[in-house]
């Protein structure tokens, strides 16, 4: 959008006077993100902002596309019986439908400031409700640089970055049942002190998935019955999730993935996400494999909630691909998880749910 454009736009959010709320605002924009553009700001006391402006008419876009998706999976269903997507269309339709609301992003944002407020390592940017509305979200501007920027740097600092990562992801799912669920490389940058990178900054919230409690004691409980080779444990944990028609053969199927997926998690050494394998071809394997066994087997349907948790674990771990980042995962991991349980884990995401004003999941 031109400055012309933004004008308009801003008029129609704040008003006509909505220059007068700013210090500054550069019309120029600064990023663009999936719904709309960036804009750099200052706030009347002189506090750098970060103006996420949705371009016009985005929801009828949204749902044109979202008709698109359906007639693919449509399509793919007819073609490939061995895979249901009737789920994982719902699921996508719901999150992106979601990602329009910049006032659910705003409440998004507060509740991870409130989750990560004891981690150092992970900053969140502060929510501007006054400069804020449905199609316009104001955060605190958070310097720093490109995550690639480090792929280079030495491996104290790449295993700090990373580390950072795994918090920014893991303690909010395992404090409060959600994730974010777009690890995209474009929605974190690096922040430095003393010319030393030290940790993330967190930038984008339209894409937030928030659990049930239930579906972590999945997560957990798979985790478990793949460590201890529980396999009671394990299907219990696929029940809990939602798969459907769980015979040995697709519980075995399943375990390809799951145990691709937790693999850094399950092994308590030093190591790198890919241990050994090329990047290009890391999970591709696995992916193969369960594809053709489906085939033999299917149809399996996959179940909402799995649909963004898997993306976002698969997107982490191309993170710590890109940072070659050598780090003990499995004890990263059992430290997030100590002391589990499903109680306290419920009473933890009611308080964050409310102090955030958003609603209890399903």
């Amino acid at each position: 959008m031109g400055a012309a454009f933004v004008k308009r736009r801003m008029m129609a959010e704040l008003g006509a006077d909505w220059q007068t709320r700013f210090g500054r605002f550069d019309l120029k924009p600064a990023a663009a993100a999936s719904l709309g553009q960036v804009h750099r700001a200052e706030s009347l006391d002189g506090a750098p902002l970060a103006c996420k402006l949705q371009y016009p008419d985005m929801q009828s876009a949204v749902e044109a596309d979202l008709k698109q998706l359906q007639v693919a999976f449509a399509l793919h269903r007819r073609m490939n019986s061995w895979l249901d997507t009737s789920e994982i269309a719902k699921e996508i339709g719901a999150r992106v439908r979601e990602e329009l609301d910049y006032g659910r992003e705003a409440k998004h944002a507060a509740l991870y400031g409130n989750v990560l407020k004891d981690i150092d390592a992970v900053r969140v940017p502060t929510v501007h409700p006054d400069l804020s509305t449905k199609r316009l979200l104001t955060l605190g501007w958070l310097d720093g640089e490109r995550i690639l920027n480090f792929a280079d740097a030495p491996i104290e600092i790449r295993n700090r970055i990373a580390q950072a990562m795994f918090k920014a992801w893991w303690h909010p799912f395992s404090r409060a049942a959600v994730i974010h669920g777009d690890p995209h490389l474009g929605n974190y940058t690096v922040f430095s002190e003393g010319g030393e990178a030290q940790g993330i900054n967190l930038l984008d919230y339209g894409c937030v998935r928030i659990f049930h409690p239930r579906f972590v004691g999945g997560v957990v409980d798979l985790y478990r019955g793949l460590l201890e080779d529980d396999r009671d444990r394990v299907v219990h944990a696929y029940e809990v999730w939602g798969f459907k028609r769980l015979d040995k053969e697709t519980v075995d199927i399943l375990n390809i993935w799951a145990r691709f997926i937790y693999g850094p998690l399950l092994e308590d050494r030093t190591r790198t996400v890919a241990d050994g394998v090329e990047p290009g071809a890391y999970g591709r394997r696995e992916a193969f494999s369960v594809h053709q066994a489906l085939k033999e087997r299917g149809p399996v349907t996959v179940p909402q909630e799995f649909v963004f948790m898997d993306r976002a674990a698969v997107g982490l771990g191309a993170v710590f691909l890109h940072l070659r980042s050598e780090l003990n995962y499995h004890r990263l991991f059992e430290a997030e998880i100590e002391r589990f349980s499903l109680e306290t884990l419920s009473d933890r995401q009611e308080t964050a749910l409310a102090q955030a004003g958003l609603p209890a999941p399903v």
